[in-house]
């Protein structure tokens, strides 16, 4: 891997997401080594890749290069690799570049798309848990929407206008309310020949209400908002099979639709070779004590997604989301300097500053500890959040951009078929 030997300890980091760049953050130029692995080169803010699927932004909107984020810091080491296995007793972690040996081993990998084992939906519908995910989803919509305007067949027509969201948490709501957005200010304009009718979206969710992690009047105004700008939601409503046309469900209801978004689910992601039992096998996360410690071992860690600490206020462990990994990775790297100066660990314990989510233009939900709102403010809350939650000052500007120029024009900029996207057969 070429890195330079070093006085100070090596503190290895496997994943560039909330968790790894809050760490790396704060070891900036601090008394050791950190080397930083990722296969992308690139952190990309996951709460706004739906926005990247329909239409709304550029991927270089909400990505941003790792290294770029690390370009002060004189002890700080990227390698673009794919890590495959961790030798724990040879304290070395292996990769497609090579091994690489650490003092110290922070797994920070996240989450990928959980089908549940149903291997026809996950032939056939559509993740969105990364950059190119997303940009697949922008091409099929546009994609659909081009076969749709020279086909003459009413049936066809209307599988390549059906659009099934199957999950209903924030992903899917909010992705359900774009897409929405797309049918009522989009297609009658770029598409005048098409009947905006034909066009219908379904949000499918396995629980009694959308939003199930939110509080109920968060529920209620989510699907309220949902159902004013078109969509159809179905609750109580679990998808058996998809066989890239036929949508079969729990229920007597039935659709065809060319476009099935999975938003339905995560499972973690972790790396082999640790012993039987570090991970918890329905969860798929990394079993940690409150100091983030892998279950086990003293000099490896588990941060953010991928990190289940039960404590009695979490005894599924924390929320999936961006702020408990935040929390996490500023809180331990401020740890492992207190480990290698021999000081005792701080334990971790998380505040929740509430949660959020929006389904379109003006509408959305926010959910704090003492205080429950929705419409107008709590989306301008949602905006200004996100915005200021963007890595780089450039990032935050083309952004904000962008989402001055669709409100004024009640448009979406990023119409562009850049790589088609072909269903696999």
């Amino acid at each position: 891997m070429n890195i330079p030997a070093s006085q100070n300890p090596r503190v290895v980091i496997i994943g560039g997401g909330f968790a790894g760049i809050s760490m790396v953050k704060q070891l900036a130029n601090k008394p050791v080594q950190v080397v930083l692995i990722d296969k992308h080169n690139y952190h990309t803010f996951q709460p706004l890749l739906y926005q990247v699927s329909s239409s709304g932004l550029e991927p270089d909107s909400i990505a941003y290069p790792l290294r770029k984020i690390i370009k002060k810091q004189k002890n700080t080491f990227f390698r673009l690799a794919e890590v495959s296995n961790i030798n724990h007793k040879a304290r070395v972690v292996q990769t497609s570049i090579g091994e690489i040996a650490y003092d110290y081993l922070v797994v920070a990998t996240g989450t990928k798309t959980n089908f549940f084992g149903n291997k026809a939906i996950e032939s056939n519908s559509m993740p969105m848990k990364t950059v190119p995910q997303a940009l697949n989803i922008r091409s099929l919509i546009l994609q659909n929407f081009e076969k749709a305007a020279i086909t003459n067949d009413k049936e066809a027509r209307e599988a390549l206008l059906n659009f099934v969201i199957v999950g209903g948490g924030p992903t899917g709501v909010e992705l359900a309310g774009a897409i929405a957005e797309l049918k009522n200010n989009i297609l009658p304009r770029d598409y005048h020949d098409l009947n905006t009718s034909d066009m219908q979206i379904h949000l499918l969710e396995g629980s009694a209400r959308v939003l199930p992690p939110m509080s109920k009047q968060a529920s209620e105004k989510s699907e309220k908002f949902l159902k004013a700008l078109g969509v159809k939601v179905h609750c109580n409503t679990f998808v058996k099979d998809y066989d890239g046309l036929k949508v079969t469900t729990n229920t007597d209801l039935k659709l065809e639709s060319e476009t099935v978004i999975w938003a339905a689910g995560v499972t973690g992601n972790p790396v082999s070779g640790l012993q039987e039992g570090t991970v918890v096998e329905r969860a798929n996360r990394y079993l940690v004590n409150q100091y983030n410690q892998v279950q086990g071992y003293d000099t490896i860690f588990a941060l953010g997604d991928i990190a289940l600490m039960k404590t009695d206020a979490y005894p599924k462990g924390h929320p999936q989301v961006a702020q408990p990994a935040i929390q996490q990775g500023k809180l331990l790297g401020k740890n492992i300097l207190k480990l290698i100066e021999g000081k005792p660990m701080k334990k971790f314990k998380y505040h929740d500053k509430g949660s959020m989510a929006t389904i379109g233009r003006n509408k959305a939900v926010v959910d704090l500890k003492t205080y429950k709102f929705g419409g107008f403010f709590a989306w301008f809350v949602w905006m200004f959040v996100h915005l200021m939650s963007l890595v780089g000052f450039r990032n935050r500007v083309i952004v904000f951009f962008n989402w001055t120029y669709n409100y004024i024009n009640f448009d979406k900029a990023a119409r562009l078929i850049i790589r088609p996207f072909h269903k696999s057969k």
